[in-house]
């Protein structure tokens, strides 16, 4: 039977390249993530234009993070008897994961309603497609999954990532990799305040090296679990 460390493993790194493949495909067919700071209008216009392969895309992205969800439930268990805070670190970890991918999914079963009604709608639709669309973005996208979830996400990292140094369970490149991908997810939170605080400077490319550097730590953190299991 596989065991414990191995099989987080084998989840963190499933789910790593699982959100990175809708991602690259999404950066390519959708422009993403540059496009959602384009005018409503033209983000509707080439959202309706995708069609059903944009449609399943973002179902993809949302969907495919679930790996993490486990594996960040089955680390919990594995490291809550050692260190009290685990407990509050799955429990933040779990929340942040989940709420990102409720936002995701805005853009599977919200977005496309509204992307057609602006298409095809005469002038008062399309400007009521419009605000929706503005409400909804705001909502969905930056409080609950960039605000929410991108802060629930980096607190894990960095409470896990303190679990395994005091542990020395993971390499001290992994470790420092795991604070410095925090420290930078976290300056993308300026991008979000500059949405509605005129004139605040926000830390370009903040989001996409943070959230890359992640990634690459959550491949590496599933390698060395799987490799501690081997050399046992």
């Amino acid at each position: 039977m596989m065991k414990t460390e191995r099989k987080i493993g084998y989840l963190l790194i499933a789910g790593a390249i699982g959100v990175m493949v809708p991602y690259t495909i999404l950066t390519l067919i959708f422009d993403y993530p540059a496009i959602l700071r384009q005018d409503p209008g033209i983000i509707l216009t080439s959202f309706y234009q995708g069609g059903n392969k944009l449609i399943l895309t973002w179902w993809a992205f949302a969907m495919l993070g679930i790996p993490l969800v486990i594996a960040c439930i089955a680390l919990g268990q594995k490291l809550e008897g050692t260190f009290r805070f685990i407990r509050w670190a799955t429990t933040l970890g779990v929340v942040g994961l989940l709420v990102q991918m409720i936002g995701l999914l805005r853009w599977t079963f919200v977005v496309p309603l509204l992307a057609r009604n602006f298409v095809t709608g005469n002038a008062a639709t399309k400007e009521a497609s419009i605000v929706a669309f503005q409400v909804v973005h705001q909502y969905g996208g930056v409080i609950l999954g960039e605000h929410i979830g991108q802060l629930f996400t980096i607190t894990w990292t960095v409470m896990i990532t303190y679990a395994f140094a005091r542990l020395k369970r993971v390499s001290k490149g992994t470790i420092a990799l795991g604070y410095v991908s925090s420290c930078i997810y976290l300056l993308a939170q300026t991008e979000l305040f500059a949405t509605v605080i005129p004139g605040l400077r926000e830390v370009p490319l903040a989001g996409f090296i943070g959230s890359t550097l992640w990634i690459l730590w959550l491949v590496l953190v599933g390698i060395e679990m799987i490799k501690q299991k081997e050399a046992r």
